[in-house]
């Protein structure tokens, strides 16, 4: 067994230098190796990577071509039977990668495998993950009625932000930030390549929706934790600007799987109403206090 991480650099070389510096470190239990793409990072010189981490491969995209274009040109470079999308501003804290690659490595027929994923001051980022639907954006609607339903029971439900992160589950998707997947999925798809539809954001959704028609359901390992630093570099305001992206995003992806119908509108008028409320009461809040609320 031997695990290819591949990262993405684009003008965050402290960052992702860090990250590195984490793998390596706490990575002993499993061979691994570094796939390091730049994606044409105007402000880096990527060659700078290779003085402090000589050992890792680096790749030079001559164009910023997004997440998945980026993540594409680094697994075409890998030798392991195991594959770890790893976002650059994560910091493994324990040998995340040898429990997750030994977890993965007993279920040849699992899809995209995702950790719990915290932030640095410790609050959970929900990375197990359910599909929209018409049926759980009304009982998002109920919360207050969800909130009386036994943890387990409601968790199992709904997961999202309904789920605590403290059990191992079955999942419609998990996090693109820790992202880890057998090899040989890779030939099962169009063109051998990970979708490259969406430059930024929503990418792992869809990835993880394109495994599952193959028959290859995402999982979601409790036994591990890693620090998502998540959007370090992004003003709350500009995050705040993202929410409306996300929403575009969200419709997209129903209409990929459900397509254009009378589901599909169902959908669109109770989701974008429900997020567009919860838009404005985060405006609100950032108005008044300066700070964007999760």
């Amino acid at each position: 067994m031997m695990v290819s991480v591949v990262l993405i650099n684009y003008n965050t070389f402290r960052i992702t230098s860090d990250c590195i510096r984490s793998v390596i470190a706490q990575t002993l239990q499993v061979p691994y190796e570094i796939i390091l793409v730049d994606n044409a990072s105007p402000n880096d010189n990527p060659d700078d990577f290779l003085l402090e981490f000589p050992s890792i491969k680096l790749i030079k995209s001559p164009e910023n071509g997004g997440f998945a274009k980026g993540n594409n040109l680094g697994i075409q470079q890998a030798k392991g039977n195991i594959i770890l999308l790893l976002n650059s501003d994560t910091i493994l804290t324990e040998d995340s990668i040898s429990i997750s690659a030994n977890y993965l490595s007993t279920r040849p027929q699992a899809g995209p495998l995702g950790v719990k994923l915290v932030y640095p001051d410790g609050k959970l980022q929900h990375t197990a993950r359910k599909f929209r639907s018409v049926k759980n954006e009304l009982l998002d609607l109920l919360r207050p009625l969800l909130m009386l339903m036994p943890y387990r029971k409601r968790a199992a439900l709904m997961l999202n932000q309904y789920f605590n992160g403290d059990m191992d589950t079955e999942c419609d998707w998990v996090s693109g930030a820790y992202m880890m997947f057998h090899s040989k999925l890779m030939a099962l798809l169009p063109n051998h390549k990970l979708d490259e539809r969406f430059f930024m954001y929503g990418e792992d959704q869809l990835w993880c929706y394109e495994f599952r028609v193959l028959g290859y359901p995402s999982y979601y390992l409790s036994g591990t934790t890693v620090v998502h630093i998540n959007n370090a570099s992004t003003s709350p305001s500009k995050q705040l600007q993202l929410l409306r992206k996300f929403i575009d995003l969200e419709l997209y992806i129903v209409a990929y799987r459900k397509g254009k119908s009378l589901y599909y509108y169902t959908f669109a008028v109770i989701f974008t109403a429900k997020e567009q409320l919860r838009y404005y009461i985060k405006a609100i809040v950032l108005s008044l206090f300066g700070k964007r609320i999760r």
